[in-house]
């Protein structure tokens, strides 16, 4: 979004207090040497003392600190970063999940098939700042969640955050936010979203207006895999693999507006940024809905689905390769059977919940298998027809050994083609996974049955690759299209709930079939 605009573009959207753009670009102030969100509410400067830079990290590398009013750190990411599929935008993916204080910039040039020199120059250039920085940032805003949420001692703080002493962690705290971490817990009494329960981290994860929180949980609540999800009164759980440890999440609709209130338990607390950066992928938070909107709401099809659910968002999913699983495990099936073998499936090869991470009255118990664990299994074992349950095992081998990278920083086109070159998993599969999985806004499921049946419900009855054809006028923003016929599927199945439609060559409700989006889509 932000590629296309100018300066004076910029400036005239902090003229304006344009919140559409928190988090697309910061702009920062010569004379105060303060960056802010393009919406905060202090006096605009002066045109000629007003700076632009692509993110916070870039700003702070050129010496400003956060705005203590508007508070520019904590809004929701550019959807840029969804939007690449170059290296920069893989790369950025995987600083925010954490790659860096795992493994080193060593570990991430090579994770995107580049030496250390070339990436630092390629990001510096981009995005104003190089790896290190970038990843300094992300550690920041980590530490800060973990102060003003939490009372754990500081320097526990500081080494979950990542930081190698409590001395840097001290100093970077001051640098960017011009506060000592101490003063800043005393200032986040008053801003914390609740009261914690003993080992819980409450906050909110921030998003741009509107979202259609309740059809996103509800979409995945209806998914929900006994034992790893549930659903109840508004609030979705999950389990969640972290590199750490296992953990917890809880996600519902915060008190304010403009946020979803996240709870979560941790096995280790340093897996804080990465369990963030999953949640918000599961929910989408950085889209920017409006140019969505722009984009899909004039459209005959779509405008007035676009119109009747705005905020509508594509779901991604917290774990690419159970997504992947949970594909082949549901295709041909409804939603409820697709559930039901998950759940089988997670009983015999999951791996219990460790003590202190169950949420006192639910269903969470395991963590979903890890390919590893699936990759030795009997392809006989899994109550599904031999060949699929091959297809599974061939699946669960391919990424364990890492034939097949689903990770944040993958090749989406390189995974999508290593997919469909696997027995058993077609372009359906292949494109789910792309969409919900590695979180691509832009892939059209042309030959996806509930999309079938939705564009024949609005009057086109046209073959899988004529759609496609057809489909290239939404782009880039094809994925939400997608969901947008889903929703008017479900729209009509809602309409005629007094008679239910009825599948007459399996007499299965056609609600239920194609509830998820059609063949196969039932997980």
């Amino acid at each position: 979004m932000d590629s296309v605009m100018d300066d004076d573009q910029r400036y005239r959207a902090v003229h304006s207090r344009d919140s559409r753009f928190d988090g697309v670009f910061y702009t920062a102030v010569r004379t105060t040497g303060i960056y802010c969100r393009p919406s905060c509410p202090a006096v605009t400067p002066k045109r000629v003392n007003t700076r632009f830079f692509p993110t916070a990290a870039a700003a702070q590398e050129s010496g400003f600190r956060a705005c203590k009013r508007c508070r520019p750190d904590l809004t929701p990411g550019s959807p840029e970063w969804n939007l690449r599929a170059d290296v920069v935008g893989r790369a950025m993916r995987l600083i925010q999940d954490g790659a860096v204080d795992r493994g080193g910039v060593g570990a991430l040039a090579s994770a995107v098939g580049y030496s250390e020199r070339q990436l630092n120059r390629l990001l510096s250039a981009e995005v104003g700042a190089g790896p290190l920085a970038l990843a300094r940032t992300e550690r920041a805003q980590t530490a800060r969640i973990l102060v003003e949420t939490t009372d754990m001692p500081m320097t526990d703080v500081a080494f979950a955050a990542g930081f190698a002493s409590v001395r840097q962690f001290n100093e970077t705290m001051q640098a960017v936010f011009d506060r000592s971490p101490t003063e800043m817990r005393s200032m986040g009494r008053s801003r914390s979203p609740g009261a914690s329960e003993p080992g819980t981290i409450t906050l909110r994860l921030p998003y741009r207006e509107p979202i259609d929180l309740a059809g996103m949980l509800r979409f995945l609540g209806d998914r929900a895999v006994p034992g790893v999800e549930e659903y109840r009164d508004g609030v979705y759980r999950r389990t969640l693999p972290l590199p750490h440890g296992p953990g917890v999440a809880e996600l519902s609709a915060g008190s304010k507006p403009g946020h979803v209130l996240c709870r979560l338990r941790l096995t280790e607390t340093r897996d804080l940024a990465s369990a963030v950066r999953r949640c918000r992928r599961l929910l989408d938070l950085d889209a920017d809905p409006r140019a969505v909107a722009e984009a899909l709401g004039g459209d005959p099809l779509l405008g007035p689905v676009v119109t009747a659910h705005p905020g509508t968002r594509s779901p991604g999913h917290v774990d690419p390769a159970e997504l992947a699983v949970r594909a082949v495990l549901g295709q041909q099936v409804s939603v409820r059977a697709a559930r039901t073998l998950a759940g089988r499936l997670v009983e015999r090869f999951g791996k219990p919940l460790v003590e202190g991470l169950e949420v006192p009255g639910g269903g969470l118990t395991h963590v979903f298998p890890e390919p590893d664990v699936l990759a030795g299994a009997d392809p006989a074992g899994f109550s599904i027809p031999v060949a699929r349950g091959t297809a599974l095992v061939g699946l669960a081998s391919a990424v364990a050994s890492g034939r097949i990278d689903l990770g944040p920083g993958c090749d989406r086109d390189e995974a999508e083609q290593r997919l469909v070159e696997l027995r058993g998993i077609g372009p359906w599969t292949a494109g789910y996974v792309r969409m919900r999985g590695l979180g691509d806004p832009d892939v059209f499921l042309h030959g996806d049955l509930g999309v079938r049946l939705a564009l024949e419900a609005k009057g086109v009855k046209s073959s899988p690759a004529v759609a496609a054809r057809d489909a290239l006028a939404w782009s880039p923003w094809r994925s939400y299209a997608t969901h947008l016929l889903w929703t008017s599927l479900g729209d009509a199945a809602r309409a005629r709930e007094a008679g239910p439609a009825v599948d007459g060559a399996s007499g299965a409700r056609t609600g239920d079939r194609v509830a998820a989006g059609g063949t196969g889509s039932s997980v």
